[in-house]
């Protein structure tokens, strides 16, 4: 009876996986079939080619391209008709009715920022990335310049956040750190988000994300970061801190809150002290590791370079930071009062 009872459990079992396996296995021969033209650029032109790697780990790659062009016949191209496209809004209405309220509506479409063929969700995007297609249409220098009439270090607050951080209502922020090289020579050389390549080199053959996660267990400890700041052979490397968001809006306007400087500068809140390592994927995504809670707040060997007024503060720092106070103030407090308690016997020498 045992027997039989696992036999049927296996059975159901195989079948749930073939269920499951074959339709996954006909999108994926459908995109191949695609790919073998657009993949290659002297078949189908510049303009029409996609990326298989990028391609296939997508959301929209698992779907399928008929899904988004349910017209492609069998006969495609030699048919002469011209593919259909689906709209996005097909399948991301809320989203859509969220952006039509905005200040973008009009300006821009959804292929402006977004390309179909390279869909990927916020945590898979790097906060550099995500300011790069803000970037198309705001010029750098002009953004600069504006956020700079009221808001200290504007460089730096541009730079280190995605726009969407403010000007939209994103939630659930996280710190992300990112592995920036130094181009160039110790002096002058700046440092810029590393690529997956780069990385490659640097790990000599094992998975990048050992560089960091030394143990290989999926998890980023505050011992594995002190030993990645301190090696001697990541010299040209760094950790870069960015507040990035876990779900996105397209409403784009500013947060009321944003201009209160402690929704970022607060001690405390347990948003700041979640943080992942993400690292670049040969596909251009970004896959990201769990660290160590915590790690920002220990801001000398942990994350050196994210530093956050407010926000990392520590405790043990701020007791240090007393008993130095303290120290300094001993001496002319102690020197002012030797002086008023010998003050009588200084005026009957000077007699």
């Amino acid at each position: 009876m045992k027997t039989e009872i696992v036999h049927k459990i296996m059975i159901l079992g195989l079948q749930i996986s073939l269920y499951t396996l074959i339709p996954l296995l006909a999108v994926a021969t459908e995109n191949s079939a695609c790919l073998e033209c657009h993949g290659d650029a002297a078949a189908v032109g510049e303009s029409l080619v996609i990326e298989a790697l990028s391609f296939d780990n997508t959301a929209h790659g698992e779907l399928g391209c008929h899904i988004c062009h349910a017209s492609i016949s069998d006969g495609h191209p030699d048919d002469g008709l011209t593919p259909s496209r689906t709209s996005c809004v097909e399948c991301h209405d809320p989203i859509s009715q969220e952006y039509a309220a905005s200040l973008h509506a009009g300006k821009a479409s959804c292929s402006d920022c977004h390309t179909p063929h390279r869909a990927l969700g916020p945590t898979a995007v790097s906060g550099h990335d995500m300011n790069r297609q803000c970037l198309t249409c705001h010029d750098h220098a002009d953004m600069l310049d504006k956020h700079g009439e009221w808001l200290p270090q504007a460089d730096l607050h541009v730079s280190m956040l995605p726009c969407i951080t403010c000007h939209s209502s994103s939630d659930q922020y996280v710190i992300s750190l990112y592995i920036i090289k130094r181009h160039g020579n110790m002096l002058s050389g700046g440092y810029e988000l590393a690529s997956f390549d780069e990385l490659s080199v640097q790990s000599n053959g094992r998975p990048i994300e050992q560089l960091v996660d030394r143990n290989a267990d999926g998890y980023v400890s505050l011992a594995e970061l002190r030993m990645f700041n301190l090696d001697p052979e990541n010299k040209q490397l760094r950790l870069q801190g960015m507040i990035t968001p876990e779900g996105v809006s397209h409403n784009f306007r500013t947060q009321d809150d944003r201009w209160d400087c402690s929704f970022c500068h607060a001690s405390g809140p347990a948003a700041r002290q979640v943080s992942f390592l993400s690292l670049a994927e040969p596909d251009g995504s970004y896959k990201r590791v769990p660290v160590e809670k915590g790690a920002v707040l220990d801001a000398l060997y942990g994350t050196p370079d994210f530093y956050m007024v407010g926000s990392t503060r520590s405790t043990a720092l701020n007791y240090v930071g007393l008993v130095i106070l303290a120290g300094g103030l001993v001496m002319p407090i102690g020197h002012g009062t030797l002086r008023i308690l010998t003050r009588k016997n200084r005026t009957k020498e000077e007699e």
